[in-house]
This record gives structure tokens, C-alpha cells and sequence, in this order.
């Protein structure tokens, strides 16, 4: 048994993998739950695949694809932002006019790629094991930057997304704070790109913090236990893709909703088949 789990570590680029995956497995669960609290599963999805025109535009300049990326989703960010700030439109309208044009826009401008771009297929689905050192220190130096700001902030971003109203009575600023998580929340699916995609971040973003919410009630114990499903899943998606040849984004993801079946059926209390026994 000990050898199945060190062996594969025998390899450089799996060392880097699973210190990728425990990185982006503590991220998106954090920032998840903040996803999960104000329902923002939509806004997280279009920002993933608001990054396709970044990328595309950078790898047609031969400039780095993360920094396109970065600059795609901070700028799609702002953009719903803005948008939803003008009172005239909702912000789930303000999303889908921001998502639908940002996909089209990287769409068309892949489909000028007239080669075959491995580089944009690992952006679209992940490639963890592809991952190397200045992806592992771009990795640190975000994720660190984004839960600096989550404990920094912890009251006023709790305080949002449990009662908006609450906060703009305590003189919050609720505007800026928003804005503010919106920008995490860009962070996040720049940091999570390499390892499981951009189709696929969003459900690492929202499954962990989802599977935790069925579990606890209390913030900090929905971020801890979000975090070590977040983690855990990654590191068993990643040996299975090692074992199993898969991808290994894919396997993540996969492992993570496997957990939250199990526990939206058999949770204490609140698990189906409790509820179905108790009313028995």
C-alpha cells in the first residue's frame, strides 16, 4: 500500500502535480464557499470560460497564456461588475451577456489557430502533470495573495454574503466588497487552469464548499472541511489518473461529486436516506 502511494512520487512532474493539486484544492474550496453562500456558480462558469479570448489572443502573440488569462478574467470581472452596478440590469442578465460574448469571442479567435494547439487543450481540460516550476510559483504567490485577502477580510466578506442589507447597516461598503470578491473569485480560476481546466473549475469551486454545506452550518468549519475535500479529491483524482491513465482533471472532479453524492445521501439528518428512515 505505501509503496502505490510513494512510487508514483519517484517522478518530478508528479511532485509538482500533487503540489499543484493540494494548492488549487485549498483555493477553490475556500473561495467556494463564498461561491456557494451567494449562489454564484453562474458567475464563477462564466468567468472560467471568459479567459478562452485571453488565451487565444496570447498564444496568437506567443506571449504567455497565463497572463492573457489573468488579464481576461480581472478585465470580465470588472466588466459584470460594472455592468450589474448601472441598476438596469440584473446580475444573472449582466453574466450571461458578459459569458455568451466572451465565449464566442475566444471561439472565434481559436478557430484562427489553423494548427493543432496542445497548449489550449490543456487550458480547456487541464494538464496537472504538465505543470512546472514557474506554474507552481505563479500558483503560490496568487493563492497566497487570495487567502491573505480572505482572512483579512473575513468579517466583511461573511457579513455580504450571509445579509447584504445587515452590512450596508453597519456601513460596510457592500459595493467594494463585492467587487472585491468578484476579483478573488478570477484569481482563483487563473490559478486553478493548468490543473483542471477551464470547462471543469467551476465544479472544484462550488463541489467541496456544496459538500460541506450539507455537513456544518458554521462558516469556518465549511471552509475547513471544504478545503480537506477540496485537497483530498484532487490527490486521489491525480493518483487515479496516474494508475488509470485518465484525465486527471477530469478524476478530480469526478472524486469531489462522488463525495458529495455520498454525503447528500447519507449525511446525519440531512442525507436522503436518514430523511427517508426518519419518516419511516
Amino acid at each position: 500500500m505505501l509503496d502505490w502511494l510513494l512510487d508514483p512520487l519517484a517522478y518530478g512532474f508528479m511532485q509538482r502535480g500533487l503540489l499543484a493539486s493540494v494548492m488549487v484544492g485549498l483555493l477553490c474550496s475556500v473561495v467556494g464557499c463564498y461561491v456557494v453562500l451567494r449562489g454564484m456558480a453562474y458567475l464563477g462558469d462564466a468567468i472560467a470560460h471568459a479567459v478562452l479570448p485571453g488565451v487565444a489572443v496570447s498564444y496568437l502573440l506567443g506571449a504567455d497564456l497565463t497572463l492573457g488569462a489573468m488579464v481576461a478574467a480581472f478585465g470580465v470581472a470588472a466588466g459584470i461588475g460594472w455592468l450589474s452596478r448601472q441598476g438596469k440590469l440584473r446580475e444573472d442578465t449582466a453574466i450571461g451577456i458578459v459569458f455568451a460574448a466572451s465565449l464566442a469571442l475566444g471561439v472565434v479567435l481559436i478557430s484562427t489557430i489553423r494548427t493543432y494547439a496542445q497548449d489550449l487543450t490543456h487550458i480547456l481540460f487541464g494538464n496537472v502533470l504538465g505543470v512546472d516550476e514557474a506554474d507552481l510559483w505563479l500558483a503560490g504567490i496568487l493563492g497566497c495573495g487570495v487567502l491573505a485577502v480572505v482572512v483579512v477580510f473575513y468579517r466583511e466578506l461573511m457579513l455580504i454574503s450571509f445579509d447584504p442589507v445587515f452590512a450596508a447597516t453597519l456601513r460596510i461598503p457592500t459595493e467594494r466588497f463585492r467587487v472585491l470578491l468578484l476579483m478573488l473569485l478570477a484569481a482563483t480560476v487563473v490559478v486553478s487552469m493548468q490543473v483542471v481546466g477551464v470547462g471543469l473549475v467551476t465544479a472544484m469551486l462550488v463541489t467541496p464548499g456544496a459538500t460541506a454545506y450539507l455537513l456544518v452550518r458554521r462558516l469556518p468549519q465549511m471552509m475547513l472541511l471544504a478545503a480537506l475535500i477540496g485537497m483530498g479529491s484532487n490527490v486521489v483524482g491525480l493518483y487515479l489518473s496516474f494508475y488509470v491513465n485518465v484525465a486527471s482533471g477530469a478524476a478530480m472532479v469526478l472524486t469531489a461529486t462522488s463525495l458529495f453524492l455520498l454525503v447528500f445521501l447519507f449525511a446525519p439528518k440531512h442525507g436522503q436516506v436518514w430523511q427517508w428512515l426518519s419518516h419511516r
